[in-house]
C-alpha cells in the first residue's frame, strides 16, 4: 500500500492511497487540475483513482470533487446526510452513499469509516486497511473513543496537528473562532495529537504524517517540536515522522 498527501492545510485537503493500481482519494479539497497535477509529481496516474472518500462538507474537503469526478467517472463515497445536505457533484448517479461503521472494498483495499467530534453535518474519518493499516484523521475536536481505537491499531497515521496554543491564543483571530478551533467540535492542537500518539499508538506504527496545520496559528517545526519531544517517553516508539504541506505532495510513503 502507498500513501502521498498530496495536499493539506486550512485551505485544501487530499490524501492518495493505492495498492495495485486501484487507487482512492480521501477528499479533493484541492482543484481537479491541481490533483492532476501532483499525481504527475509523484509518477501516479488518475485513472487509477476508483473513488472519492468524503469526510465531511467543508469546503477545504470537497472544493474539487464535482469537476474531478466527472472528468474521470469516479465514483464518491459520502454518509447519507452529507450527500442530501451539500453539493458534491452534479452527476447524482456517482454518488455512494455509506454508513459510519461500515466498510468498503476497493480493488484489495478495505475502507472502514468511523465518527469523530467536529463542527459539520455527519463528519467521518477512514482506515484502510491492507494487510497493514493505514488511518486517515483530521477534522476533530478531540481524540474520542474511535480516534484513540483506530490510533492504537493503526501501523501508519496521518493525523490532524492543527495549531499550537499558544500561537493561536496570541494570533489575530477573534474570540469566537479561537473558541471554537479549540473546542470539541474544532480541530486537534499539536499537543493533542503528540498525546494521543504518546498515549494510545502501539510500538507497529511505523510512520506518522502531521497534518491539517493552520497557516496562521502553527508552523512546521514548531509541530515537529512538540511532536518530538513528548513522543521521545516512549521508547518503543519511533516513528518516521514528516509534515504534509499545502504547497506539495509528500513522497511516496509505503506502508
Amino acid at each position: 500500500m502507498e500513501l502521498s498527501v498530496l495536499s493539506s492545510g486550512s485551505s485544501g485537503n487530499c490524501f492518495y492511497v493505492e495498492s495495485n493500481k486501484h487507487a482512492i482519494l480521501v477528499d479533493c479539497g484541492i482543484s481537479c487540475k491541481q490533483v492532476l497535477e501532483r499525481l504527475q509529481i509523484i509518477g501516479k496516474k488518475p485513472e487509477n483513482i476508483k473513488g472519492i472518500f468524503v469526510t465531511h462538507e467543508h469546503s477545504d474537503h470537497i472544493a474539487g470533487i464535482d469537476v474531478l469526478a466527472r472528468s474521470l467517472s469516479i465514483p464518491i463515497y459520502s454518509t447519507e446526510k452529507v450527500a442530501k445536505d451539500c453539493f458534491l457533484c452534479s452527476d447524482k448517479s456517482l454518488i455512494r452513499e455509506i454508513g459510519k461503521n461500515e466498510s468498503t472494498k476497493i480493488g484489495d483495499l478495505t475502507i472502514e469509516a468511523f465518527s469523530k467530534s467536529h463542527k459539520a453535518v455527519d463528519p467521518i474519518s477512514f482506515s484502510i486497511i491492507n494487510k497493514k493499516r493505514l488511518s486517515i484523521i483530521t477534522d476533530a475536536g478531540f481524540i474520542c473513543k474511535n480516534i484513540e481505537e483506530n490510533i492504537k491499531e493503526a501501523d501508519f497515521l496521518c493525523l490532524e496537528s492543527n495549531h499550537d496554543l499558544k500561537m493561536l491564543e496570541e494570533g489575530p483571530y477573534p474570540i469566537f473562532l479561537k473558541n471554537w478551533i479549540k473546542s470539541n467540535t474544532g480541530h486537534l492542537s499539536n499537543m493533542q495529537a503528540s498525546l494521543g500518539i504518546l498515549e494510545y499508538a502501539s510500538s507497529n506504527l511505523k510512520g506518522v504524517i502531521l497534518s491539517h496545520l493552520s497557516e496562521t496559528n502553527n508552523k512546521l517545526d514548531v509541530a515537529l517540536k512538540t511532536f518530538n519531544s513528548l513522543i521521545k517517553e516512549r521508547f518503543d516508539l519511533k516513528p518516521k515522522v514528516i509534515v504534509s504541506t499545502k504547497f506539495l505532495p509528500t513522497e511516496i510513503m509505503r506502508i
